[in-house]
């Protein structure tokens, strides 16, 4: 970090696109751009080999640009070189990613991990909320991500892919994301509506959707507070859980569903407090994360150092 004028190339890797960002030291973003990705896999050259092109291509477009932070969504081998388990992008499965960007671009640096906690990093190093050195981090949007940072590190476990906490046995022996992930919670908003018709008001005549959920929720809707007061238990219930394993009291929450947070929290903050002693209780913070929409570009900058 000597040169404080410095700027990294932050690439957050989605299951049919890229988010692209030019981010300076200080995590602002001065540059940001979008590729579809989703021909790739049809394209004669194969997805891989596309993929580390387009990573030329931006190399090209930002000439001082010497390190590459790249977030993907699965398992990475713990030297985060080799892409193992990509559920969206089964084509990178078991690919020595970084070994093939060395290959084509040698002076350049490049920085894997996976897209939780890339965020994370995002988080720890760019976040107005300052952070401590030791946190847990959960994303709720398609599924559900974590990370925990220890010490100002990413927590890797023992083979380099801890913190699945979105796979986790929940209530009924289901996965944690299964059952309040974007589509469990929109399963959750439709139980209650069939049980509560009376209670649902708008959402009778509406698409379901997260969006709706948020917007309802804040007009006081009944089915909408009932549907993030279960998510919020069963949230809550895995922090319970995973506090216990990680002895860290500190939570911060990202994604596009904790735009409902606030509604969340009563029913989340109660059942930790509840299941949890006053030894984890007595400093416990829960938070909104703070970089938004660009904490996975962000984060994937912060990798770079």
């Amino acid at each position: 970090m000597n040169n404080q004028n410095e700027h990294f190339l932050g690439v957050d890797v989605g299951g049919t696109h890229l988010k692209i960002g030019k981010v300076s030291q200080q995590g602002e973003i001065v540059s940001f751009d979008k590729e579809d990705t989703s021909h790739y896999k049809e394209d004669p050259k194969g997805f891989n080999t596309c993929f580390v092109d387009v990573i030329g291509k931006y190399l090209s477009k930002y000439p001082d640009i010497n390190k590459v932070g790249i977030g993907l969504p699965g398992l990475i081998n713990k030297e985060r070189t080799t892409t193992l388990e990509i559920p969206a992008i089964p084509e990178l499965n078991g690919f020595d990613l970084k070994g093939a960007l060395l290959e084509k671009y040698p002076e350049k640096s490049f920085f894997l991990e996976n897209d939780a906690s890339a965020a994370a990093m995002g988080e720890y190093k760019f976040a107005s909320s300052r952070p401590s050195a030791n946190f847990l981090f959960i994303t709720m949007g398609t599924g559900i991500g974590s990370a925990a940072v220890v010490e100002g590190a990413i927590f890797k476990g023992a083979r380099g892919n801890a913190m699945e906490m979105g796979h986790m046995l929940s209530r009924g022996n289901a996965r944690l994301e299964t059952i309040i992930g974007r589509k469990g919670i929109l399963s959750i908003m439709k139980r209650m509506i069939d049980a509560y018709p009376e209670k649902a008001g708008v959402l009778l005549e509406k698409e379901l959707g997260t969006h709706l959920l948020v917007d309802t929720a804040k007009e006081g809707n009944e089915v909408s507070l009932m549907t993030f007061e279960e998510v919020g238990d069963i949230l809550g219930e895995a922090i319970v859980s995973t506090i216990r394993v990680l002895d860290i009291n500190e939570v911060y929450f990202g994604g596009g569903i904790s735009a409902g947070l606030e509604f969340m929290m009563p029913s989340l903050e109660k059942t930790v407090r509840q299941y949890l002693t006053h030894y984890y209780t007595d400093d416990l913070q829960l938070k909104k994360a703070t970089l938004g929409n660009n904490a996975g570009t962000q984060g994937a900058a912060a990798l770079c150092f």
